[in-house]
């Protein structure tokens, strides 16, 4: 099955940002992916963690579910698109308190569509970034509400198996528990979209990443923000696939691109064949 981790340097112009969301997915179709993963954060990274409230839409509804189920069925993609801000209420799937709406607050959602531009899963991120170090300073929290469950999603392949996908975000990856919840739950590939900071990303994202794969046996799929954005925010890119031994199938360090790579059904399971650990797992 071949996919596509998407790479970009979102920016404050959120039509700008759907244009270069499109053409990186146009590329990634007419390199015969089946599915294609875009960033955290494609849509807008803004001036300010706020900014993403001005975007914010209801689930089901607004212009940048409307882009990606256009994209999904138009270039006929498994599209998995990166996370968006969704209006937190009573009703949200993660059923955070009322109170979330009225802090000002919204999930970082991601959200998967089929071909036929149906959403088919939506995973709100669980694991709020915090970070100060004394020069950079962040906190999700002030802005995002968190989800509360892990969710998984199935695409029969045109290799015939139908694959199983956990999702997650960005921070998500430090949580290895996460990842286990998955692989008990029967899941072949790990999906990441991120926006790593630079500073987090050069020592942590390939060894947090490639760790995540080894332990759970499955392949790793991130799309990543690569490069300086109009806030001066720097992030880490060096988006990629990883398979199921800790192997790279692909990066692109910096830079909008698409990286794409052939999952392979039979090498995953000779490689959960030669070393059964998720069979040994006590817990």
């Amino acid at each position: 099955m071949k996919i596509a981790a998407i790479q970009m340097v979102s920016g404050t112009d959120l039509p700008a940002n759907l244009a270069q969301a499109r053409a990186l997915l146009r590329e990634a179709a007419q390199a015969g992916a089946e599915l294609a993963v875009l960033p955290e954060y494609f849509c807008l990274m803004g001036l300010r963690d706020a900014d993403k409230l001005a975007i914010q839409e209801p689930f089901g509804q607004g212009p940048i579910q409307q882009f990606l189920s256009d994209a999904a069925r138009e270039l006929g993609l498994w599209l998995v698109g990166g996370t968006l801000p969704l209006t937190a209420s009573p009703d949200s799937p993660a059923r955070e308190s009322a109170n979330e709406q009225q802090a000002g607050r919204v999930f970082n959602s991601s959200l998967v569509y089929s071909p036929a531009g149906q959403c088919q899963a939506r995973y709100d991120k669980m694991h709020l970034f915090r970070f100060n170090n004394g020069v950079e300073r962040y906190d999700e929290s002030l802005v995002l509400a968190a989800g509360r469950q892990p969710v998984t999603f199935d695409v029969a392949s045109v290799d015939g198996h139908t694959w199983r996908f956990g999702m997650s975000v960005c921070y998500d990856l430090r949580f290895a528990e996460l990842y286990r919840h998955y692989a008990r739950a029967g899941a072949h590939v790990m999906l990441v979209p991120s926006a790593f900071t630079h500073t987090t990303g050069q020592d942590h994202w390939e060894v947090l990443l490639r760790a995540r794969a080894i332990e759970n046996l499955a392949f790793v799929v991130a799309a990543a923000q690569g490069g300086l954005h109009d806030n001066q925010r720097s992030t880490w890119g060096h988006a990629m696939l990883v398979d199921p031994w800790g192997k790279l199938l692909g990066v692109r360090e910096q830079g909008p691109g698409v990286v794409t790579a052939d999952l392979s059904w039979d090498l995953m399971q000779q490689y959960r064949s030669r070393l059964p650990a998720l069979e040994h797992r006590l817990m």
